[in-house]
């Protein structure tokens, strides 16, 4: 099913977890929140929605991260009943499209539930105090053709990063519903 992702909440103070990458490696949020801030992306290995942007998001989120902007993704889908979504996948898919950042299992989809995230994949940017500040999508190619695309997400990160501010214009994120047990 297509959803949307809500308006941003402003000021939303992201809930605090700790979660296993699919190597047994445990990373917490609280952690992971820089000078710069963090962004967590909810997505998951088999949404073609995730898929068309993947190659895109390792890019832009390797960009972040040399300007100092930590990034997570977490993966909360119902794995058990969508096979393409577990560990091993995550492993592979990860590593199919070079992600540079933690990519983590929410096994008890607890943090898919914190954060209401809807759909994958869901993007939330955080300020170094944790609030939130940019609920909206990657950019504006969506499954098309990413040559002159606008890197929204991008560019609302680093004015993050140097406003502690996102920006009052945002589009939502689009893509498969989160597949909850």
């Amino acid at each position: 099913m297509l959803l949307d992702t809500p308006i941003c909440n402003f000021g939303w103070k992201a809930p605090d977890f700790t979660l296993q990458d699919p190597n047994g490696n445990s990373y917490t949020m609280s952690e992971q929140l820089g000078d710069k801030g963090l962004l967590i992306a909810f997505i998951c290995n088999h949404c073609p929605y995730v898929q068309a942007i993947a190659d895109r998001f390792a890019h832009d989120t390797r960009e972040l991260m040399e300007d100092g902007i930590n990034v997570l993704a977490v993966m909360s889908n119902d794995y058990r009943n969508v096979p393409a979504d577990s560990p091993v996948n995550m492993k592979l898919f990860a590593d199919q499209h070079g992600f540079g950042f933690p990519y983590l299992v929410d096994e008890d989809q607890s943090v898919g539930k914190a954060y209401d995230a809807v759909c994958t994949p869901d993007f939330f940017g955080f300020n170094k105090d944790g609030e939130l500040q940019y609920r909206g999508r990657l950019d504006d190619a969506k499954m098309g053709d990413p040559a002159n695309r606008s890197r929204e997400l991008v560019d609302a990160m680093r004015q993050i990063a140097e406003t502690g501010h996102g920006p009052q214009q945002q589009s939502p994120s689009m893509g498969c519903s989160i597949k909850w047990r």
